[in-house]
């Protein structure tokens, strides 16, 4: 984790040529399949452009008890304050335990290339459903509603 951080701080801003930076920690990749041949990576890459990440891909997981585990370390990290960790998702994991095909993610969306060609350093600049932004210190109006 302190690796990917230092990489968010010091390099990500770096890449302004289209750059695939590949083969994550498993640790900050919870749904990503283990890479094949390298201990500890996973199968997981990013498309950064003009400093900005443009895209998230990886093999998906389909392991039930290698998944079980991770959203376990990832449920303690949240209980131990850390905002971007998940919960342990018991729906998907019963799906996966049925038995699911081998999958994969892209997320690239045209959110992301309005990003690129508005200059927009910010996700919440471009998107298009207004209401759906939060600002920080403010509720969402889904959590209002509910």
């Amino acid at each position: 984790e302190i690796l990917n951080l230092a990489f968010e701080e010091k390099a990500e801003a770096t890449l302004m040529q289209p750059t695939f930076v590949t083969e994550h920690p498993k640790e900050i990749s919870p749904l990503a399949k283990p890479h094949r041949s390298k201990e500890g990576l996973t199968e997981r890459f990013e498309l950064f452009i003009y400093g900005r990440e443009h895209a998230n891909a990886f093999s998906e997981l389909t392991d039930p008890i290698d998944q079980r585990e991770r959203f376990e370390a990832q449920a303690a990290k949240k209980a131990a304050g850390d905002l971007e960790a998940a919960d342990v998702d018991e729906d998907f994991l019963m799906a996966l335990e049925y038995g699911m095909p081998p999958t994969a993610g892209l997320g690239i969306g045209i959110d992301r290339v309005v990003m690129l060609l508005t200059d927009s350093p910010s996700i919440r600049d471009v998107i298009a459903f207004p209401l759906m932004r939060k600002d920080e210190g403010q509720q969402s109006l889904l959590e209002e509603s509910s």
